[in-house]
This record gives structure tokens, C-alpha cells and sequence, in this order.
């Protein structure tokens, strides 16, 4: 059943065409958004356009490689051509678990440039916001990561981005709130996607490192990327209407204390 809340608004979801990202696509199209989803290839545009166009509202897609700043350039132009957009969903986030002193420079790069792309993304929408004087919601996707840490998974330049993506989110909050632009941020924990597998190179491995981080939840399993989307679309919504500068855990417990 469609909302006020939501019905005929317009969506960016930046990393939109994967995982957490797709499915919060995919919930909001149910709710008769138009979708804009943004990725950093085309191919990935046409295929998640192809598999969620029958879901309702409006998708489309933008190509936009947020570690290179000229393609943040170039996407933020296009950007402006854009009548109105209401919500921004920064979903993009790559996880790759290494010890801390194996690190290279390199790989602590492709982690921290994606926060660059969002600070400059987000900085054109919330002007496109406050220039309608209508508000806007707008949502980070952090981690559990960025204030907790597991031996067995060493991401300190993870750990790094998303912290400062979570310190970015509840100083942004201030500073928006006087345009009705609210800023809020969810910290998952072990979240079933694709980004295992692509790690790993191997679905059966993915399933089978999944298969083990069940238990480190309270709640006794790993979350799913719709579990998520759901979260997302409350801070969106105008249920959440006096929530901004938030950084909700959806993480089957994992802030509370592992099992």
C-alpha cells in the first residue's frame, strides 16, 4: 500500500544496484518513489533497472565512480538538471577484512575516497534541498564496525571511513536542520550481500564464512539486505519526522554484546 509519505517523491540511492542499496531501491519503488539509482558501471545500472522496474514508481539510473573526482564532478552537473530530489541514500562501501600493518596505501584509499565522493554528493543534494524549502531525509549507511572491532575481521581503514562517515552524519545533522534536512545513519552488522562472495571470488565459500558469523549475533543469525532497506525507509519516512542525527544499530544485537 502506497503513502503520502512517500508516493511521487524522488530518490538517490548511490550504490542503488547491489545489495543493501538494491533492496532499499526496490522498498521504496514499492512505495511509489522514483528511483534514481547511481553506480560505477553502466552495466550494473541496466541490470538493476531491468530486474526492478516492475516494482512501481519511476527508476532510472547515473553513472558515477565516487573515488574519482572528476566523475563526482560530472555526476554533480548532472545532478543539478534534476527538478527535485527529496531523499539520499549513500549505500556505496566496499569491505575487504586485512591486518592492519599488511595495509597498503592503495587499499586505504579505495575505503576513504568513496567518503570524499559522498561529502561532495551530499553537499549538492542538501543544496538542491534547501533551495526548494521543502526538507529532505537523508541517510548514511555506516557499520558496527566503525566503534567496535572482532579479531577476526582486522578492517582498521574500514573502521577509519565509516566513523567519520557516522562523525559526518551528526554534524551535517546540525548544520541542516535548520532547513528541515534531516541526516540520520544506520550501523549494521553482518549483512548478507554479494561483497563475499566478490571477495572471495567463490559463492560457496561466501556462504560458508556467512554460515559462521550466525552465532556472533544475539539475535542468532546474519541480517538480510531487506531487513535493512526497512531500516532505511523509517528514517526516511515521516514517521521519523523528529529524528536527525541518529545512528541506529541494525545489527541483530551485535551493539548490545556478541553471543
Amino acid at each position: 500500500m502506497k503513502t503520502n509519505t512517500f508516493n511521487g517523491k524522488t530518490a538517490l540511492i548511490i550504490g542503488g544496484t547491489s545489495g543493501m542499496g538494491k533492496a532499499t531501491a526496490q522498498t521504496l519503488l514499492e512505495e511509489g518513489v522514483n528511483v534514481i539509482v547511481a553506480s560505477k558501471t553502466q552495466q550494473s545500472i541496466e541490470d538493476a533497472i531491468t530486474e526492478l522496474s516492475n516494482n512501481g514508481g519511476n527508476l532510472t539510473g547515473l553513472k558515477v565512480d565516487l573515488t574519482d573526482q572528476g566523475s563526482v564532478s560530472e555526476f554533480i552537473l548532472e545532478l543539478n538538471k534534476i527538478n527535485e530530489i527529496n531523499y539520499l541514500v549513500n549505500a556505496s562501501g566496499i569491505f575487504r577484512p586485512k591486518p592492519f600493518l599488511d595495509s597498503s596505501v592503495e587499499e586505504y584509499d579505495a575505503l576513504l575516497d568513496i567518503n570524499r565522493g559522498f561529502f561532495m554528493i551530499t553537499k549538492a543534494v542538501a543544496a538542491k534541498m534547501k533551495e526548494a524549502g521543502k526538507g529532505g531525509a537523508i541517510v548514511n549507511i555506516g557499520s558496527y564496525w566503525s566503534e567496535h572491532a572482532i579479531k577476526g575481521t582486522p578492517t582498521a581503514a574500514y573502521a577509519m571511513a565509516k566513523a567519520g562517515l557516522h562523525a559526518f552524519t551528526q554534524q551535517i545533522a546540525m548544520e541542516l536542520a535548520e532547513f528541515q534536512i534531516r541526516v540520520n545513519a544506520i550501523a549494521p552488522g553482518v549483512v548478507e550481500t554479494n561483497v563475499l562472495t566478490s571477495l572471495l571470488g567463490s559463492a560457496d565459500q561466501a556462504t560458508e564464512l556467512y554460515q559462521g558469523l550466525n552465532a556472533i549475533h544475539p539475535l542468532g543469525r546474519n541480517g538480510q539486505p531487506n531487513e535493512i532497506a526497512a531500516a532505511i525507509k523509517y528514517l526516511l519516512s515521516d514517521a521519523a519526522a523528529w529524528t536527525t542525527g541518529a545512528i541506529l544499530p541494525v545489527d541483530g544485537g551485535l551493539s548490545a554484546g556478541r553471543s
